[in-house]
């Protein structure tokens, strides 16, 4: 795995729903530490995969937030050594993965969210670890294959270490997937490649999306959606607070996305069309595809 220097050195992975989609299996073990198979052919939960993900990003710390109960789940994969008798089982070239293992251990810090109160809270959970740095946000089902040399997360680092400002990693998706995704509007600036966001929404109704959020240089059934990647300023939790204090809810939870399109209007946004696939783990259907894609 590459590593690279950055001016964004945390990384925020919120891992704290009870992944009541993939029940059964979330009553054995959190969806985050479900098994993928990278490319190498080596098995490693989901969470492994995210984490290296931060790590070629440049990323130095990464914060798990997570349930109480997954807590020791979490803190047993990435703190605990393996027992005298596992490692006694193993075959040399492993030797040498569990030594990188306890390497990335060294980088994660586990956090918890007391109550299940949404995505917007679970990222504020992480704000006096984040502190007054931006960070990289990434989603604790959601995997990432680049079709560049530099990975999707180091991307984004990239467009706020030359513009200053938070960022979104966008991707276009049809008409008819709009109903389960966060969609934003913006205009092109050709001299930084960028989307310059005029608002972000979350899971808009489709005559909604044709009057509001068309972006020129699109089909018309295409639109820009949120790839699963974020680059924030630490502004950010200033919002959520308010919007936790306020009581400010959407579908009953603090959002993560009301607090987004607060921020883009105080601070401005962009967008940036991520060269790569997103690969969502935290569906059956999505899940079993993504173990079967990821490798190809």
């Amino acid at each position: 795995m590459t590593e690279v220097k950055s001016q964004v050195r945390k990384a925020v992975i919120p891992a704290g729903g009870f992944g009541t989609r993939l029940f059964p299996a979330t009553k054995a073990i959190a969806k985050e530490l479900f098994p993928i198979v990278d490319r190498d052919g080596i098995a490693k939960p989901i969470i492994l995969a995210i984490a290296e993900e931060a790590i070629s990003a440049g990323i130095e710390q990464i914060a798990i937030v997570t349930r109480e109960s997954d807590r020791a789940q979490f803190e047993d994969f990435f703190k605990t050594p393996l027992s005298e008798a596992f490692a006694h089982k193993i075959k040399p070239h492993q030797k040498e993965y569990v030594r990188y293992l306890e390497t990335v251990g060294k980088r994660i810090n586990i956090l918890t969210q007391p109550v299940q109160d949404g995505f917007g809270h679970a990222v504020y959970c992480a704000k006096d670890w984040v502190g007054t740095e931006p960070f990289l946000l990434m989603l604790g089902d959601h995997i990432y294959r680049s079709t560049r040399e530099i990975s999707c997360a180091r991307q984004l680092v990239e467009v706020y270490e030359r513009v200053g400002k938070s960022a979104i990693g966008v991707t276009v998706t049809p008409a008819e997937e709009l109903y389960h995704c966060g969609c934003v509007a913006g205009s092109w600036q050709p001299e930084t490649g960028l989307i310059n966001l005029s608002e972000v929404t979350e899971k808009p109704d489709l005559n909604y999306a044709r009057s509001h959020l068309r972006v020129e240089g699109l089909a018309e059934n295409d639109f820009l959606t949120v790839f699963g990647l974020y680059l924030l300023t630490p502004k950010i939790f200033e919002i959520l607070e308010q919007n936790i204090r306020d009581g400010r809810r959407d579908r009953g939870e603090i959002q993560l996305t009301t607090a987004l399109e607060q921020l883009r209007q105080l601070e401005g946004m962009y967008g940036c069309c991520l060269e790569g696939e997103c690969f969502d783990t935290g569906v059956p259907l999505s899940y079993w595809q993504s173990v079967r894609d990821f490798r190809l």
